[in-house]
C-alpha cells in the first residue's frame, strides 16, 4: 500500500488532511465555494466540448466551399484528358 500512497499510510492521511484544511481556508478566504469550482470544472469542459465541435462546424463549411469549386473543374480536366487520349 506504501508504494501507490507515497508512503505509510497514516503519515500520508494526516498530510493530506492539513493540507486540505489549509486549502479550504485559503478558498474561504477568497470567497470560493466548492459548487462554484464543479461548476465551473464542467463548464469548461462543456465549453472546450462545443469548440471542437465549433472547429469541426468550420473546417467542413470551408471544404465544402471548396469543393464546389475545385471538383467541378477536376472533372472539367478528367473528361478533357478522357477526351483528347481517346481521339489520338
Amino acid at each position: 500500500m506504501d508504494k501507490y500512497l507515497g508512503g505509510p499510510v497514516i503519515p500520508t492521511l494526516f498530510k493530506l488532511l492539513v493540507a486540505s484544511v489549509v486549502v479550504g481556508i485559503l478558498l474561504a478566504f477568497f470567497g470560493i465555494q466548492p459548487v462554484d469550482l464543479w461548476r465551473d470544472f464542467i463548464d469548461t469542459v462543456a465549453r472546450i466540448w462545443r469548440m471542437g465541435f465549433d472547429a469541426i462546424d468550420w473546417s467542413v463549411r470551408y471544404i465544402v466551399l471548396g469543393a464546389v469549386v475545385v471538383i467541378p473543374i477536376w472533372l472539367a480536366l478528367r473528361l478533357w484528358s478522357f477526351l483528347t487520349q481517346r481521339s489520338s
